[in-house]
Formats: structure tokens, sequence, C-alpha cells
């Protein structure tokens, strides 16, 4: 890459990194890296672009896994239906009406040998959206790696694995906290060991922004939880400089442009601090990573073509902030999963910014502006204030549990709806510039009927396992669930014999209690 000349159009040299005259001294690559985690950032690679896909039955799932490769995705991003998430198999009371829909249905390790089907996990990274049965799916990708003759120290993705944004904000919890955080911890132990090149949780402010907060309350609640999760797995024994090197964080993108891009910048700034202060020294594990995903709440149903442009400027501000890894949400979202021709859209959005548009050409482009610079100081400040005062009540588990990250979030919420409902905030197309609406009739509908196709697949799995090797599995994750053995190996034996998600979630149900 080093003799490749970088210029604009006309001509121009571009310099890998520009300082002011009287000399910034800060460089990309360099503590507190507000500037980016590496030196060259995309001049050296562009950023991993994935669409997150994921919708009925894995053999549906696996055709568009299938094209979205097809079409130069280089990252598979998984969403699982409820079920799935919650730890119910298909055939569970509680999952009528809901198998397939918002994912894909995940019953046991015959469904992910399916969602994989043709594709080697040596050689792609796949990010899994999945957090109270994370250590479930992640062992039964473990399972399939395997299978596949992979050596597992190689794999390598990420899963979300991120509980306390669940308490929070989103709802998709099965055990009370602590017994979460020891899943946690256990994910972050064994894979330390096994899987070091799997990123053993995504802290995610996605869906904290989802849920109504601001970009403050984003940066800030975000990295409190962080702060609970280095805690933690130091108050196991567990060394900062190894496991916070596969923490990675996960944030949205938003319409306000310049606020985006300084909140990653902050939020570079700030986590750099909070490691160093708990003991990091490596740079590796004060360097914070992070995968974006544009706004799926700044989305409208109304005039939903407008929505390639937000999703456009969502994305340039992700880049522009430094992001690792970017998903761009389809057009139709606010109507429907997406539609292929929406998936093609919102992936090629992202390759002309990576290669038409010379934003990638020179680290942090946006640099030494004097609007930039004291707008990233300012969100860091504001941010701070909200992590001193989770501090103050004993770390963010204590402040979930008092409520407080929950009223803060909802009442930012309200004020925003209200802000539209006055007019004070524009939203284009829906309080200004609207129109009689003309319907879109290319929705994306999954079919109820998946949920029978789903049952008939566990009733036979459940007749040709060897239902003993299940049992005694589902046995020994007992008696190492009461204990303090690490769960990670006993959930794996479990997959191995095809014991299903919700056989497996009921057996720590039974030792942990519900939430």
């Amino acid at each position: 890459m080093a003799d490749k000349k970088f210029t604009t159009t006309s001509g121009i040299e571009i310099k890998e990194v520009y300082t002011e005259p009287s000399g910034m001294t800060e460089l990309p690559g360099q503590f507190p890296y507000s500037r980016g985690i590496q030196k060259d950032m995309y001049r050296g690679k562009p950023w991993t672009m994935r669409q997150y896909a994921g919708f009925s039955t894995a053999e549906e799932s696996n055709k568009r896994y299938h094209y979205l490769l097809s079409q130069g995705t280089m990252g598979l991003s998984v969403a699982f239906d409820l079920p799935t998430q919650i730890g119910y198999d298909s055939d569970h009371e509680l999952s009528e009406g809901e198998v397939g829909k918002v994912g894909v249905a995940i019953d046991s390790l015959k469904d992910i040998e399916i969602l994989f089907d043709g594709i080697q996990l040596k050689d792609i990274t796949t990010s899994m959206t999945i957090n109270a049965t994370a250590s479930i799916l992640l062992a039964m990708y473990i399972a399939l790696a395997k299978k596949q003759g992979a050596d597992i120290k190689q794999i390598s993705g990420t899963i979300q694995n991120d509980i306390l944004k669940e308490y929070a904000a989103r709802g998709t919890y099965i055990y009370p906290p602590t017994p979460s955080m020891r899943l946690i911890t256990d994910i972050f132990e064994y894979c330390s060991k096994e899987v070091p090149k799997w990123n053993t949780i995504s802290i995610s402010g996605y869906h904290i922004r989802e849920a109504g907060s601001t970009a403050v309350q984003e940066l800030a609640f975000t990295l409190a939880n962080g702060k609970a999760y280095l805690k933690a797995a130091l108050e196991k024994g567990l060394d900062i400089n190894v496991f916070a090197k596969r923490l990675s964080f996960f944030f949205n993108c938003h319409n306000n442009f310049f606020e985006e891009i300084a909140k990653f910048r902050a939020a570079r700034r700030m986590w750099a601090h909070i490691t160093k202060e708990l003991g990091a020294t490596d740079p590796g594990a004060q360097k914070l990573r992070f995968h974006t995903q544009t706004g799926g709440s700044t989305l409208t149903a109304q005039q939903p073509m407008n929505n390639v442009v937000r999703v456009s400027m969502q994305a340039l501000a992700a880049v522009l902030g430094g992001t690792q890894s970017l998903h761009t949400n389809g057009y139709d979202e606010a109507l429907s999963l997406p539609t292929e021709a929406a998936a093609k859209i919102a992936l090629r959005t992202q390759q002309i910014i990576a290669f038409e548009s010379g934003v990638t050409d020179t680290v942090d482009p946006l640099a030494g502006s004097y609007f930039i610079e004291a707008l990233t100081d300012e969100l860091e400040a504001a941010a701070q204030l909200y992590i001193d005062k989770i501090d103050a009540m004993g770390g963010s588990v204590k402040a979930i549990e008092q409520d407080y990250i929950q009223q803060e979030i909802a009442a930012s919420a309200y004020k925003y709806q209200t802000d539209i409902e006055s007019g004070d905030q524009v939203l284009v197309g829906v309080n200004k510039f609207t129109q009689a609406e003309e319907v879109n009739p290319n929705v994306f509908r999954v079919d109820d009927a998946i949920r029978r196709q789903q049952i008939d697949k566990l009733e036979r799995l459940k007749h040709e396992r060897n239902n003993a090797a299940v049992e005694k599995a589902l046995q020994n994750l007992t008696t190492a669930a009461q204990g303090t053995d690490n769960l990670m190996p006993y959930i794996l034996i479990a997959v191995e014999t095809y014991a299903t998600l919700g056989e497996i979630a009921d057996t720590l149900r039974n030792v942990f209690g519900e939430y």
C-alpha cells in the first residue's frame, strides 16, 4: 500500500494525515485514539461492510447470505427471532406468532448447520445479535466450525452478549443480573483461551438510542456498561490486557451529522482513559473498536425513498467518525424486513462512500475543525457527568436496578416525540413537506407456516438424536450451574449432542430463576 498515490480528481496529492501548522500533537493510532485506532485507518483497508440479515427458516436465511456474499458483503450479521433471543424453542406456546419474524429461528445445532451451509466459517467473520442466549449460539457456532474442520483458534466474529442494555432498553433478558453477568464473564474466560480471535461482547449503545436516548446518553450509558463488564471480569481474576482486546462496541448513527462524528471521537478518547485507569497498559486493550448501524428509528414509513438519503448521511458520518464495521439499513425497514433490492442499495451506499467519495484517502479528515474539536470536548464533558453519577450509585448494574437509566431514556424519548408533534423538530415527509401517501406494494412478509416447519424439524431431531446423551449433558450442566465452574464447556457438549436451545435455556432457568 505504501507506494499507492492518493490524489484528488485534479491531481492534488493527499497526505496520510493533516495537523494544524501550530502542531496538533495527537496522531491517529496514538493514545487516547480520538483520531482513530489505526495509524492509516481506511488507507490500509476499508471498514468491514456487513449486512444484517436473518428471517424465517435457516434455509431461507442461507439463500440471502449467499446473495449478499455474491454482492460484495465482507461479513455476515445474523438476526435471530424473538423465541431464539429469549430461550424458547419454536414449539413453545409463547413462540406462537413470533417464529422467524424478526430474525431466523434457531432451535438446535441442526439449524446452524443449515444456516451456514456452503459457507466456510474460517473464511468469514460473523456477527451475531444475541444476548441472553449468546453462550448457546456461540457454542453452536464453535461446534459447526469444529465439524467443518476449522481451527477454532482462528475463527473470528462477534456476539453481542450485552445483557445490561437489555435490562435498560430492550427487554430480551432471561435470568437475573448476577447469573447473567456470570455467563458473560464465563464467555470472556473461555474464549480468551479457546477462541482467542472472537470478540466476546459488543457493548451496545444502538438499542439505548433506538429506545429514545440522546447522543450524549448513548455515549454515557454504553461506556458505563462497558466499565461494569471490565470490573466484573477483573473480579473474576481475568487479565485486562488480554480480555479488553476482545471487547467491541456497537453504536447507532443518527441524522445530526457533526454530533455523531464527535460522539465517535469522544467515545474512543473516554474509553482509552477508562481502561487505563483500570490498569490496561497494552494499547490493544485501550482501543475502542466499534461497529455502527444507521438509525432504524430515524427511518420513516412516509415517503420511504427519503430513507436512502438519511442512510447515506448516517453512513458517511460513521466513516468520518472512524468506524471499524458498518451496517446500512434498507430504505423499507419502517415498513417491513428489507427486501433484496433494499439490501442491495444499502450495501451499494457503503461501496460508493468507500470507492467514489475520496473520504477514505486521509485519516480523520475533520480533525482540527474548530467546530468538531469543540463538539467532541462538549460531548465528552456531558457524558462524563452521567458516568460520574452512575459510578456514585455503584455502577451500571445498580443504576439499572434502581431504574435510573431507564427513566432517563424514557424522558428523552418523550421530549423527542413532543418536539416532533409540535413541529420544533422537523421530520421531512412526516411533519413537513408531506403529501398524500402512495402505497408501497413491495413489502416483505414472513409466512406463519414456518412455525410448522420448525416444529416438524424438532420432532424429527428428538426422534433421531441420542436422547440419553442429551439427558446426561443437561444433568452435567445443571450441576455446573449450581457450582462455580465455567459453563461454556458444558453448554458446548450439550449443543453437540443436539440438545435444543430451549432445553439448555430451561436447564439454566431451573438453577438461576427468571428476572
